[in-house]
């Protein structure tokens, strides 16, 4: 049985930003039966739990991996090179898990899938696809937003 790449916070791993986690019940349903590989790109990447909020600028997660966009938190510090380390570390867990999905937090500017926070820290959303997201899809892992978040 394939196993699914789930975004840590949504297993109750106190990594998100704010230093808390997100669990979700409704998670449990759609990985009930699958080996599940628990990871939190942003703590891979080297950032502390808690930090700042962070953002997409100028395009989203693909942008990002093609060098056009940029991450950055609210008090303007560039954190690009750390969500891509740990987008990269995501890619290296799942690939060594034997992740074909992947289930993540939505509207992450890491795992989103869809659609993602940019809009100068208002909490706007726009089209695309958070770090993470982007390059598991780019290397063939079906990426998905986690249920019930």
């Amino acid at each position: 049985m394939d196993s699914v790449l789930v975004s840590a916070c949504l297993r109750g791993v106190p990594c998100r930003y704010d230093g808390r986690d997100k669990a979700s019940p409704e998670l449990d349903g759609a990985v009930a039966g699958r080996p599940v590989v628990s990871f939190c790109p942003e703590a891979a990447g080297g950032l502390p739990t808690p930090r700042r909020p962070a953002e997409l600028v100028g395009g989203d997660g693909h942008d990002v991996l093609d060098g056009t966009a940029r991450v950055v938190d609210d008090t303007g510090r560039d954190v690009t090179a750390q969500f891509v380390d740990g987008a990269r570390r995501a890619l290296a867990a799942a690939r060594h898990g034997g992740c074909t999905e992947a289930l993540l937090m939505p509207r992450s500017p890491s795992c989103g899938r869809g659609a993602v926070y940019s809009g100068a820290f208002d909490g706007g959303l726009v089209a695309g696809d958070g770090v993470t997201a982007a390059l598991l899809e780019r290397h063939g892992i079906t990426v998905r937003p986690a249920p019930g978040v």
